[in-house]
């Protein structure tokens, strides 16, 4: 009976995500392009930690499990401190769907936040780079940053796209679910349980790809961390060649941002507001 008074129940989450929404495509485009820089960055940090807590541990399920337990910060810090993410952002679509707005006006947001995630990321990943961080090991993190980045672009595209719709499906259950949290602790565990379980599945986050793929090309431009993934990993040059960064927008990128809009879209977005619409008309 006193449900509410401990989270937002799915129907107010709802709404509030369609006023939201249509708050986003009324923002400034200067505001909405620092926003998504900084959300690029944010994921992109995330990403950078849990590399570096992950690239020396050999057993796999081990290795995701650790990583799980820090990339979740970056949705966090975009929570707690402000930011536009595209995959969160696809939930617009409950917005667009009752009409507070245009389909242009969410692809725009959409395409505005892209841009400047990527454009957020790419410069964390430059940051990190120069900052000394590939040394780590003996050089075994620069191995591995090229490692994660070259697995990535060698995906098929049907295996990137469906890895990207299940993605998207923790991530937009997360921001839903920290919106239903009333306090940061409870926000905290809304966030981390949904993204430590994506990151241990192994799933493609677009955003965080546009980190650790220009990661791996920046890593691979070190002869010393060229080498240091041959003798680990056996990689031969011309697989190394495939590391670039038209492999990086083409078997990645894009199989992978569109998988993100159909899991935050169809498999979230959709559902959940054709489970509440009646009411949320209604009110």
């Amino acid at each position: 009976m006193n449900q509410t008074t401990n989270f937002v129940v799915p129907q107010q989450i709802v709404t509030a995500n369609i006023t939201a929404a249509k708050g986003k495509t009324q923002l400034p485009l200067l505001r909405m392009i620092l926003l998504g820089i900084l959300a690029g960055m944010f994921i992109a940090c995330g990403a950078s930690a849990s590399s570096v807590a992950m690239h020396a541990i050999s057993n796999v399920g081990l290795a995701r499990l650790v990583a799980g337990c820090i990339f979740p910060v970056g949705l966090m810090m975009i929570v707690f401190v402000g930011g536009e993410l595209f995959t969160g952002d696809c939930l617009m679509i409950m917005g667009c769907i009752h009409r507070k707005f245009s389909l242009l006006s969410m692809v725009k947001v959409l395409a505005v936040v892209w841009v400047s995630n990527l454009l957020g990321s790419v410069i964390l990943a430059a940051l990190v780079s120069a900052s000394g961080q590939f040394h780590y090991s003996g050089g075994l993190l620069g191995a591995f940053t090229i490692k994660v980045g070259l697995g990535k672009v060698s995906l098929n595209f049907g295996t990137a796209f469906v890895s990207g719709i299940l993605c998207n499906i923790f991530v937009c259950i997360a921001v839903l679910m920290a919106a239903a949290a009333k306090d940061i602790v409870g926000k905290v565990f809304a966030i981390f349980f949904p993204i430590l379980a994506f990151v241990v599945s192994g799933y493609e986050h677009c955003v965080a790809n546009m980190y650790y793929i220009p990661a791996a090309i920046f890593a691979s431009a070190d002869p010393a961390y060229v080498q240091a993934a041959q003798t680990a990993y056996g990689y031969t040059d011309s697989q190394l060649a495939s590391l670039n960064w038209s492999s990086f927008l083409l078997n990645n990128l894009v199989p992978v941002t569109l998988g993100n809009i159909v899991g935050g879209m169809i498999f979230v977005g959709l559902p959940l507001y054709l489970i509440h619409s009646a009411k949320i008309r209604e009110e």
